[in-house]
């Protein structure tokens, strides 16, 4: 009964401890590597998802292609380029920091500083022409203006 112990107890530490066997062990990195690899494609059915996330059958075809290629020890950019080739850059869910897609990054920054200062010198201009309260000059009464508010005035007494 006690060597029963011992060897269930020697099993236990080395389960515990990652002694697994090799290719469990490699089965769940391609898992992990073909998780990472498929969240940065697009599925193309989808249109708005990863293939990691669709539900397509596109999308898997296109996640067993990944582990395939991954498991023949392709690197994730290999991968990408891949599918880039076949599909074009819209396959990528992040576009590349590259060429013309620097004004897709850095467009919209761009504009907002742009229109601020539009508008900060709109308004700038703006304020500069309206007077301040009180201090509008008004052209001086001619004797018949002055008669005739003088009359409308009496008339309420």
């Amino acid at each position: 009964m006690k060597k029963a112990i011992w060897v269930i107890s020697f099993l236990l530490i080395f389960a515990h401890a990652g002694a697994l066997p090799a290719e469990v062990r490699d089965e769940s990195a391609l898992d992990a590597k073909t998780r990472d690899v498929a969240k940065t494609l697009r599925c193309t059915v989808c249109q708005n998802e990863s293939i990691w996330d669709s539900k397509a059958d596109l999308a898997k075809q296109m996640r067993e292609v990944v582990r395939e290629r991954l498991a023949q020890g392709q690197t994730p950019e290999e991968i990408q380029a891949y599918f880039q080739s076949r599909y074009g850059d819209y396959v990528l869910l992040e576009p590349r920091k590259s060429g013309m897609n620097w004004i897709l990054w850095a467009g919209p920054f761009v504009l907002f500083v742009v229109g601020g200062i539009i508008l900060y010198l709109v308004v700038r201009r703006w304020v500069a022409r309206t007077p301040a309260a009180g201090t509008e000059e008004l052209p001086p009464l001619d004797e018949a203006h002055r008669k005739r508010i003088e009359e409308e005035l009496k008339s309420y007494d």
